[in-house]
């Protein structure tokens, strides 16, 4: 039996705009195994980007555990919680959050710099995965010079390329077409498979919610259903 990559206890994120209060999480229990193709699903407002953020420790929750692969991370010093994302941890935000000073092979090979690979390895992994995803006519484009999609499929280059532990995903496919909805699916679930890298999606998108191997479903920072 795979243990557990993720473990959630008790888990409460309130967020407070003058006297009003917002439960993005309230009281999550929840458990990620190695090697898991999870999508959480539920209708906006629901808490899932909150839960990713947390989960990546992003965001510190009010009250709970956050255990990630037998180590508790939400009480963790900033230091070491960076550091720990930067080797282990791959993510994709809906903002995109490219480098506009960078192009998108130096995007998409950022976090491999800072994890001192070489420069040849790093471009061979990027054009690698630049071309599964059908983006090679990108790499020397900054990213203003991109679609909001184009951006998209970098920022999903940037979050597998180190082959991390756990890739993290907000609406990882907001912005493509069904045609490239299933490209980026498709090579999330080979590496899934081939690597074992565990994934964690948050989408609308039917398209990648029949693709899932487990589906959690989430209404007012709770959690209303798993598969």
């Amino acid at each position: 039996m795979k243990g557990p990559v993720f473990t959630l206890k008790g888990v409460r994120k309130v967020f407070r705009t003058g006297e009003e209060e917002v439960k993005a999480l309230d009281g999550i229990d929840l458990e990620i195994r190695r090697g898991e193709f999870v999508v959480v699903v539920g209708p906006s407002g629901s808490g899932k980007t909150t839960l990713l953020n947390v989960m990546g420790g992003i965001e510190r929750p009010d009250d709970g555990e956050v255990w990630f692969m037998g180590r508790r991370i939400d009480t963790l010093p900033e230091g070491e919680l960076s550091d720990l994302r930067l080797q282990s941890m791959g993510f994709v935000f809906q903002s995109h959050n490219l480098i506009p000073t960078l192009t998108a092979e130096e995007n998409a090979e950022f976090v491999l710099f800072l994890r001192g690979v070489p420069a040849k390895e790093r471009k061979r992994r990027v054009r690698e995965v630049f071309s599964a995803l059908g983006i090679e006519n990108l790499a020397g484009r900054f990213p203003s010079e991109m679609s909001g999609g184009q951006q998209q499929r970098v920022a999903i280059a940037r979050a597998v390329v180190g082959n991390p532990a756990v890739v993290l995903a907000d609406e990882p496919t907001a912005n493509l077409d069904s045609e490239n909805t299933v490209a980026v699916v498709d090579l999330m679930l080979r590496i899934n498979s081939d690597s074992g890298t565990t994934f964690v999606l948050s989408t609308h998108d039917p398209l990648v919610i029949e693709r899932a191997k487990r589906v959690v479903k989430m209404r007012d920072g709770r959690i209303v259903g798993r598969g």
